[in-house]
């Protein structure tokens, strides 16, 4: 099939999500079919590397930009209400935060007890009100806790095609089916148009794509449901004091560039409720426990532990000492082994260096 395109030399060619085009894979691409006109389109023009700017020459100037906010006034998509819900760590979650080795710090402030509860009272209020919500969770401990313990569907990596269709299907179609838990699986190719209230729980870093991307899940227009001017709702969940803010705060500059505006809730205060899940100590230090017993593998998010569908580093861990049976195979999306995700690739050597050999001549000139 390469063969084919390499052949002929086409008139148009067309590169959707052209963020991805200055990763070496597709360099090599653009540069073996032949074309008159190149034509880029994407909704996030942005890069966590310097590469951006490469888009220029290898595929042109920017011809035209549409403004979101004209396209929200105008109904071509949804009218969004971004807030961002400060949690507070509980003492004994924080404590243990604070002494521990940043790596394993982060399923902690993932896991915290009142994140997890304002998670659970916003998939309650929007349950009540009938909309479609989606939870997102970079982290598959988290996700799998989260989803199991409010018994709703998830899906992620190792989700059969046929159970994930499924999910969506119902989802879509289902009224009493109005919540469903993804990773970042769900950050690409998922069309789900109903979907209008978005909950994120853990994201990778401050990928300001990733955010644009996952706001992107409930842009689709709707025409009913509106309130105070809103019909959609995308819900960031930090815990305060925590790395996690520096992240969030990074993460947001591109749609801010955009036009839209963070609303901070710092003071949400829920109560003491048997309703709730982990309302006691006892709840919570048994959760702190699971969280302490966990391995190292449940800390890290789906790009290094499972799919990798976004991941800083390409090469698969070896986690068992340095045999080729030690490797682990994973399963990654076309943009992420491409480095839209902003993977980058280490080369590493099979065997030792060998010493060249040179003629003797070169020896004498460098004396």
């Amino acid at each position: 099939a390469m063969k084919s395109l390499q052949t002929r030399e086409w008139g148009l060619m067309v590169l959707d999500e052209v963020q991805t085009i200055p990763a070496d894979k597709f360099r090599r691409v653009l540069s073996a079919v032949r074309a008159h006109c190149k034509l880029g389109l994407t909704a996030t023009l942005v890069r966590e590397d310097d590469k951006i700017q490469d888009l220029n020459f290898l595929i042109g100037p920017k011809l035209y930009e549409a403004n979101w906010m004209e396209l929200q006034d105008k109904g071509y998509i949804a009218h969004v209400r971004c807030i961002e819900i400060w949690c507070k760590m509980t003492a004994e979650f924080y404590s243990e935060y604070l002494r521990t080795p940043r790596r394993r710090r982060k399923l902690l402030y993932v896991m915290n007890p009142n994140k997890f509860r304002t998670c659970e009272y916003l998939v309650k209020y929007h349950q009540s009100r009938m909309d479609k919500i989606i939870v997102f969770s970079d982290n598959l401990f988290a996700l799998q806790h989260y989803a199991i313990t409010l018994g709703k569907p998830f899906i992620d990596g190792d989700t059969p095609q046929s159970e994930r269709l499924n999910i969506l299907a119902n989802f879509k179609r289902r009224p009493d089916l109005n919540c469903i838990f993804i990773s970042k699986v769900g950050d690409n190719s998922f069309d789900i148009p109903d979907a209008n209230v978005l909950i994120q729980i853990s994201a990778h870093g401050g990928s300001r794509r990733q955010e644009a991307q996952r706001l992107g899940r409930i842009l689709r227009a709707k025409k009913d449901n509106v309130t105070e001017g809103y019909n959609a709702y995308f819900y960031t969940l930090i815990s305060q004091d925590t790395e996690e803010m520096y992240f969030s705060t990074k993460r947001q500059q591109f749609l801010v560039n955009q036009g839209y505006s963070f609303e901070v809730i710092s003071n949400l205060v829920l109560d003491v409720d048997s309703n709730f899940s982990y309302s006691s100590k006892r709840e919570q230090a048994q959760l702190l426990q699971k969280i302490l017993e966990s391995r190292d593998s449940d800390h890290e998010t789906e790009s290094t532990a499972h799919i990798g569908t976004g991941s800083s580093h390409g090469r698969p861990q070896n986690r068992g000492g340095g045999g080729r049976d030690n490797l682990t195979r994973s399963s990654h999306s076309l943009a992420a082994l491409s480095g839209g995700d902003d993977m980058t690739y280490l080369e590493f050597s099979s065997s030792a260096p060998q010493k060249k050999h040179q003629h003797p001549l070169f020896n004498l000139r460098r004396k």
